[in-house]
C-alpha cells in the first residue's frame, strides 16, 4: 500500500477554512520529510484561491517550498476540477497549457483530475495538457449512489479513462459514504476491467472512512 497525504490541502481546506499560513506549513515540512509519505496532497480544491483572496501569499511560493523540501522523498500532488483548473469557471485551453507547464516546472508530479457529474469531455483537455507537461494523471471517478449510479457505470468510465491515456484511476468518495462492502466490490470490479494502479479516496463524514480504506 502507499500512502497519499491530504492534511495540507484537504484537511485544512476541511478542518480550518483553507487558512492554513506557509510559515505553519513550513514548520511541519521537517515532520513530513521524516514521515516519508508516497505523495503529499499540498493544492488542489480551494487552496489556491484562499491563499491569494484571504492569506495574501502566492500558492506558487507553496508549491515551490514544498517542492525544495521533499524532492527524492515524497511526490506533490494536486486536486483540479478539468477545464475550471482550481476555480469555477471553464478556462480557454491556452490556460490550461500554461498552468500544467508552469506547474510541473515548480515542482508539481500528480494531477488528480475530475469532473464533479463524470462527464469525462470536461476533463478531456486538461488531462491531454496535464500529460503533455509530464505529470503523472490521475483519472477520478466521483463516487455517489443513484440509480444510475452503480458499479457497470463506473467500471466503463474507468475503461473510458484508461482510452484517453490517464496513468492512475482514483475512486473519490467525496460525502465519505462508500461502506467498506462498497469498496471492496468496486475496486475488484474496476481491477478487473483496467490494468491502471487504484486509489481509493474517502472521507470520515459519515465515520465509516478508516473501515472503508
Amino acid at each position: 500500500l502507499r500512502v497519499r497525504d491530504l492534511t495540507l490541502r484537504d484537511g485544512q481546506q476541511s478542518l480550518f477554512a483553507t487558512r492554513l499560513k506557509q510559515e505553519y506549513i513550513d514548520r511541519l515540512l521537517p515532520l513530513y520529510r521524516d514521515a516519508k509519505f508516497y505523495i503529499m496532497e499540498t493544492w488542489g480544491g480551494a487552496v489556491p484561491d484562499s491563499v491569494m483572496r484571504y492569506l495574501g501569499e502566492s500558492p506558487w511560493d507553496r508549491l515551490r517550498s514544498c517542492s525544495k523540501e521533499m524532492k527524492g522523498i515524497s511526490y506533490l500532488s494536486a486536486l483540479s476540477r478539468g477545464r475550471n483548473l482550481f476555480g469555477y469557471v471553464p478556462y480557454p485551453n491556452y490556460v490550461l497549457e500554461g498552468f500544467y507547464k508552469e506547474a510541473i516546472k515548480n515542482g508539481l508530479n500528480v494531477m488528480r483530475i475530475f469532473d464533479a457529474l463524470n462527464d469525462l469531455r470536461n476533463i478531456e483537455v486538461a488531462v491531454d495538457e496535464a500529460i503533455k507537461a509530464g505529470a503523472h494523471v490521475q483519472g477520478t471517478l466521483c463516487y455517489t449512489t443513484s440509480p444510475i449510479h452503480n458499479i457497470d457505470m463506473f467500471v466503463q468510465l474507468s475503461r473510458d479513462l484508461e482510452k484517453m491515456g490517464v496513468h492512475s484511476i482514483c475512486i473519490k468518495d467525496m460525502a465519505g459514504i462508500m461502506t467498506p462492502q462498497n469498496a471492496y466490490d468496486l475496486t475488484k470490479a474496476i481491477k478487473a476491467a483496467v490494468k491502471l494502479p487504484i486509489v481509493v479516496h474517502t472521507h470520515s463524514t459519515t465515520g465509516l472512512g478508516a473501515m472503508t480504506l
